[in-house]
């Protein structure tokens, strides 16, 4: 679990939120996921790093949306973290290693659950540059990913352990939907691009 959020809306860092009971939640994710994404040269290869674990309630959003992603068979992009293979404190500088010894040159999609206000329970953060995982519960983690993408899913401020263990797994499991299905639009979009950069080559 990533550090805590506080505000709401876009931050200076250049961070995106939208509930994920918004109608587009998924359409606008997925646009703010592109944007990033669409750099020059375009990324040749995309790893999603889903953190968290299947141990807690609040703390599976990263292993759930890792689950459907994998499921879904994406072409193009790699996945770390599932329910079945969960990515969290104890093997996330392991995963680190097996990433660059995969990939050559990855654009790492870091994916993981993180409290806030009361107001922002169920807002989905899409933002460039890397996110801390652990902080809000105080383990010291390397920062990890270009692109990250965090779920609010409970409360901070007090017995953060407990509020997680107690967090609703529908809203969880509904957050992981919004991002599963925007990960893979962008990744179609992707597909698309570099088939249409060999027609021209």
């Amino acid at each position: 679990m990533r550090e805590s959020v506080a505000n709401q809306g876009t931050e200076s860092s250049g961070a995106n939120w939208i509930s994920y009971t918004h109608p587009s939640a998924s359409y606008q994710c997925a646009n703010w996921l592109d944007q990033m994404l669409h750099t020059d040269p375009f990324p040749q290869e995309l790893a999603c790093l889903c953190i968290g674990t299947d141990r807690s309630t609040g703390d599976s959003l990263g292993p759930l949306v890792g689950t459907q992603l994998e499921k879904r068979g994406i072409p193009f992009l790699r996945v770390y973290g599932t329910l079945e293979e969960p990515v969290h404190a104890v093997n996330l500088n392991q995963t680190l290693s097996q990433i660059k010894s995969d990939l050559k040159n990855p654009c790492v999609i870091a994916i993981d659950a993180c409290l806030g206000q009361l107001a922002n329970v169920g807002k989905i953060q899409v933002g460039n540059g890397p996110l801390k995982p652990g902080a809000g519960v105080n383990k010291q983690l390397p920062e990890v990913g270009q692109v990250h993408i965090t779920g609010i899913v409970n409360v901070s401020g007090f017995m953060e352990y407990f509020v997680l263990q107690n967090t609703r797994l529908s809203v969880v499991m509904k957050m992981a939907d919004v991002i599963a299905s925007a990960i893979e639009t962008v990744s179609i979009h992707k597909l698309r691009h570099l088939s249409h950069e060999k027609k021209e080559s």
